[in-house]
């Protein structure tokens, strides 16, 4: 059975290997010309992907690559004295297993783990997809599969051609997202320096192995703003009209819009569909139920998801029209809980007051001042995110007797 997966970011590659476990014949097309390098932002895997990742036997190298991030200085708006945090405490009590790592290095490590048993072809995309599984690209032939599924994030171009424009399925969560590289100057160390004003946020950090840091903004918008996602120029104009003024490091952050070599801006947009399987094709991660970037664990999500979809059509003998319901039905609860998630680390990340500013850093004193029993209980108690991923359960899906390529 030869399948056809759009997306070589996370959900794409993590499919690709259980597909051809389960003794698949595997294509992945990419839009971009090679696999991204470029690092991209930092994203966090919870235990389910955690454990997923060692059956794949990348976990040491997911470890070795994780940012290691350990401290936090928090400043508000207008205050003078700021607030210092210990990230590792709260790592360790808000997930018992937990890695945050560059998204552009954990897609590397998914890409190298069966590259050598999936056929990928860079540089180019889909443009017409048939009910019998035949399938055009922009610069390839025509080739017919017997399954497609759409892997290829929030803006998926396979959902677009097989159910409808985004617009039909999305929900705008009230905020944005920016990420942009910069030129480490403050020399940060496995630290994250972050500025929280009444609706916006911005921080820097540096992970232990990049020679630069991220810069991440987070603002509220009571209205979608107008833009094109791929109008790169109007992105930064907006990115810069919302932080002026906040303080002089964000001005300094914001002064490389112009020479960084990597930008990312989109709204925290949550897709809501009430399936996202038609026919021969169906969608995985953020093309079928983003929660929201960089809110609502989102990576892990992808991860799970394309897992239970490789393993629900090996247990189904290859017979879609039994597997895409009960991948569907598996994932319903993570998918509703995580939507929920995020809304609620909006507005926790990005506060709507000054009461909101000042209770988010009294509470970021209050556990990391608190000893780990304490502070581990309170987290428990308050963060919504970790009792989600925490009590993820996911199916065993044994695969068939193979040995992994390495590139």
């Amino acid at each position: 059975m030869r399948i056809l997966i759009s997306g070589a970011s996370v959900a794409g590659p993590v499919l690709a290997y259980w597909l051809t476990r389960h003794g698949f014949s595997v294509t992945v097309v990419e839009r971009a010309p090679a696999l991204r390098k470029t690092g991209g932002h930092a994203v966090d895997l919870f235990r389910p992907a955690m454990d997923i990742s060692e059956k794949m036997g990348v976990l040491p190298r997911v470890e070795e690559r994780a940012t290691g991030t350990k401290r936090m200085t928090l400043c508000r708006e207008g205050a003078r004295r700021p607030v210092r945090v210990n990230l590792s405490k709260i790592f360790s009590a808000t997930s018992d297993r937990h890695v945050e790592i560059m998204r552009d290095d954990l897609s590397e490590i998914y890409y190298d783990a069966a590259c050598d048993d999936v056929e990928y072809v860079f540089g180019d995309s889909i443009t017409e997809i048939s009910p019998d599984g035949q399938v055009r690209f922009e610069n390839a032939a025509p080739r017919r599969f017997d399954l497609v599924v759409g892997a290829d994030g929030l803006h998926s171009n396979v959902r677009r051609l097989v159910f409808g424009e985004e617009s039909r399925f999305s929900a705008f969560a009230g905020a944005y997202l920016g990420v942009l590289t910069v030129p480490n100057t403050s020399g940060l160390d496995r630290e994250l320096l972050i500025h929280v004003g009444v609706g916006r946020t911005a921080g820097v950090y540096g992970a232990r192995h990049l020679g630069d840091a991220r810069a991440l903004f987070l603002f509220r918008s009571e209205r979608e703003l107008d833009y094109h996602h791929r109008d790169v120029p109007r992105q930064k104009e907006l990115l810069r009209g919302a932080f002026d003024g906040l303080h002089a490091d964000v001005d300094r952050w914001l002064d490389e819009l112009e020479r960084t070599p990597a930008f990312y801006f989109d709204s925290i947009t949550q897709l809501r569909m009430d399936t996202w399987s038609r026919g021969r094709v169906t969608l995985v991660g953020d093309a079928g139920y983003c929660p929201g970037p960089a809110v609502g664990g989102s990576t892990t999500l992808a991860v799970v998801g394309a897992y239970v979809l490789a393993g629900e059509l090996a247990r189904a003998g290859g017979d879609h029209e039994r597997a895409f319901p009960a991948y569907e039905r598996a994932m319903a609860e993570h998918v509703r809980g995580s939507r929920a998630v995020a809304l609620s680390a909006a507005k926790t990340l990005i506060p709507t007051s000054r009461l909101g500013v000042s209770g988010l850093a009294q509470g970021a004193r209050l556990i990391s001042a608190l000893p780990a029993g304490p502070s581990r209980a309170l987290l428990r108690l308050t963060t919504k995110s970790a009792r989600l991923y925490n009590s993820m359960t996911v199916d065993d899906y044994p695969p068939s007797p193979t040995t992994a390529g390495v590139c």
